[in-house]
């Protein structure tokens, strides 16, 4: 009997634990616990924070530091990765939930402005691919806010400031105030945008970016009802402005109406507040998140290498089966047969829904609101306990 080959492979645990982090402290209690194990570290993201840094370890390239608007205006740190032609951004370093205090967290008033500006530093630095990472916002404002500051940072004609004033306001848009789009776009026409994103969901919809998300992001019901519905007006608006511009070969002739309908439902459309729309205006291509990061670290040869693969995020619940790290892990260890584990900071997910994933096991750090408190108090230390006793399980 060889020792058991563990992969461990995480996402962050929110803004408790990077990745990296969690990986770390993860495969440190499994040392201590089963030392004859062979334990292999993998951190991983889904396009949300962590994003560069885990494609760093995995490419390798430069990173430039630059300065970019917060959601509430104020000036944040954030990094380019450059690798040959190619940047890699994250647009968590510009429109994260953590750079907004509890007290300002409104996102009918929150901006992505600065993921516009994050983008036009990539193009100045020689950019002719953008790669940008989707996930874990402040914002819901359907990406306007972000063309407002690209256009700006690009000495463009910006659309009105009505776009980059959060997602209230979006419902009162007007074509005048799109004056400037179809440039911005036509800007973009020899660059390779790709959008990552760390949710499948559309704009749109009962598990679209306002219903499903907004009210993490200090939104009240009620709040939730009215951006959708303005991010709805402005996602008709800004198809009609674009026009033909924006019609995919197979809606070729189709009324704005089928256009707005066909880029609102798409995969990955409401990731970030609906930034996945906003960028797809410009040309964008959305893939998943997680399925992006994992072609990149070659994932299917490392669990292929290994007997047991453990995975992980801070919460585990419906969200985590639609794109997510959890569920790309699971889907890409089935076919090798090799089990896929589950640490989470809480489980909200059946045992049902875990087999149908392909997730032979999940284990929460709190199982009880007490635990859930101690674990965010002490998220490292909680985490190890509970890794020491999956790995007593799990180990030979």
């Amino acid at each position: 009997m060889h020792a058991v080959r563990v992969l461990i492979a995480p996402d962050s645990f929110g803004s408790s634990l990077t990745a990296a982090e969690a990986a770390q402290t993860i495969a440190g209690a499994w040392r201590t616990t089963a030392p004859h194990d062979d334990v292999t570290v993998c951190p991983l993201s889904d396009g949300g924070p962590g994003f560069v840094a885990t494609l760093q370890s995995a490419l390798g390239g430069e990173l430039l530091p630059v300065t970019v608007e917060s959601p509430v205006g104020t000036p944040v740190p954030a990094v380019i990765l450059l690798v040959g032609t190619t940047a890699y951004v994250e647009s968590a370093q510009a429109v994260g939930l953590p750079l907004v205090p509890d007290g300002l967290r409104d996102p009918t008033r929150t901006s992505s402005r600065g993921v516009g500006e994050l983008l036009a530093a990539a193009l100045d630095a020689g950019a002719r691919r953008v790669v940008v990472g989707l996930g874990g916002s402040a914002t819901n404002d359907a990406g306007a806010g972000a063309l407002v500051g690209l256009a700006r940072a690009l000495g463009l004609q910006s659309p009105a400031d009505v776009l980059g004033a959060g997602g209230g306001t979006l419902g009162q848009v007007t074509a005048d105030d799109l004056l400037g789009l179809r440039e911005l776009r036509d800007r973009l026409h020899d660059v390779e945008l790709v959008v990552a994103t760390d949710v499948d969901v559309p704009l749109l919809g009962l598990h679209g970016a306002s219903a499903g998300f907004a009210a993490q992001k200090g939104a009240t019901p009620e709040q939730a009802q009215d951006l959708e519905r303005a991010l709805g007006h402005f996602a008709h608006a800004a198809t009609a402005a674009l026009g033909d511009a924006v019609r995919p070969d197979l809606l070729a002739g189709a009324r704005p109406a089928a256009t707005a309908s066909r880029l609102t439902a798409a995969p990955g459309a409401g990731a970030a507040g609906g930034l996945g729309f906003g960028l797809a205006l410009l040309g964008a291509r959305l893939v998943p998140g997680s399925v992006f990061v994992a072609d990149a670290v070659g994932l299917v040869d490392l669990i292929a290498d290994h007997d047991v693969v453990v995975t992980g995020e801070g919460r585990f619940d419906w969200q985590s089966l639609h794109g997510k790290v959890v569920s790309e892990v699971a889907s890409r260890a089935l076919p090798a047969a090799v089990p896929t584990v589950v640490l989470a900071g809480e489980v909200l997910v059946g045992r049902r829904e875990l087999s149908a994933a392909g997730i032979t096991a999940a284990y929460a750090v709190g199982e009880n609101p007490e635990q859930v408190a101690a674990a965010l108090a002490a998220p490292a230390q909680t985490l190890a306990a509970r890794a020491a006793r999956v790995a007593r399980t799990w180990s030979r």
